[in-house]
């Protein structure tokens, strides 16, 4: 008498093949054991769904299903106006009392018309004074945003500048072409038509209400939590 065991049916895998799907063992009472299951365990792998984006998918990058996923709050538009009416005049007044001994005001309170003031601010005195002006505004909006996202007009409004793709505080770089973008036109040539072309874009601007220098370091303003 052979203990040959029979050959299983046409069809039907041996019992000894290791590809041969098992009956699912029920779990244990009691719960998984503490630290998380193990691999094989019946409560299956902490690892079985991919892990959360950071920042729960924070801005959604360009073109993503849901652009505001996960972002906090935009700021609203009237407190960035306000902080960034705060910003100018903490850098303005300043700057005012420095420009007293370069003669700006004296040059511009003649009785010359426009054309001869532009030409007089033109010249060696007002030529460094308009370099300090730009230095004084470009670095302060540089170095606070790149500390913790806020100059002092935008902490006071309780807003921040954001990096677009992941939340996290603009880098030196990006803060400084933000500032940039945001400061040089104005104080260059166009001083009243590149703030308010800033503005109508804020106001406009889908669905992250970037302007220009936004767009540029591809950054967002966003609420802090109070």
């Amino acid at each position: 008498m052979s203990n040959d065991q029979p050959p299983p049916p046409p069809g039907q895998p041996p019992e000894d093949d290791p590809f041969r799907k098992r009956p699912q063992e029920p779990p244990p009472p009691g719960g998984p054991p503490p630290g998380g299951p193990s691999p094989g365990s019946p409560y299956g792998s902490p690892y079985d769904s991919a892990p959360p984006p950071p920042y729960g998918g924070y801005g959604g990058g360009y073109g993503g299903t849901d652009p505001l996923a996960g972002m906090p709050p935009l700021a609203e538009s009237g407190r960035r106006i306000a902080a960034r009416i705060i910003d100018w005049l903490i850098i303005a007044i300043p700057l005012a009392i420095i420009g007293i001994p370069f003669k700006v005001y004296e040059r511009a309170g003649d009785e010359n018309d426009f054309g001869d003031t532009v030409n007089s601010l033109n010249g060696g005195g007002q030529l460094v004074f308009q370099l300090i002006t730009i230095v004084a505004y470009v670095a302060y909006d540089t170095v606070m945003t790149a500390k913790n996202g806020q100059t002092l007009g935008k902490k006071l409004m309780k807003l921040r500048v954001a990096m677009l793709n992941d939340g996290s505080t603009p880098p030196m770089n990006t803060s400084l072409i933000r500032a940039i973008v945001l400061w040089l036109p104005a104080l260059i040539c166009c001083a009243c038509l590149w703030p308010l072309l800033i503005l109508i874009l804020i106001l406009v601007d889908k669905p992250y209400k970037q302007g220009l220098h936004d767009k540029a370091a591809k950054t967002v303003v966003v609420s802090v939590p109070q």
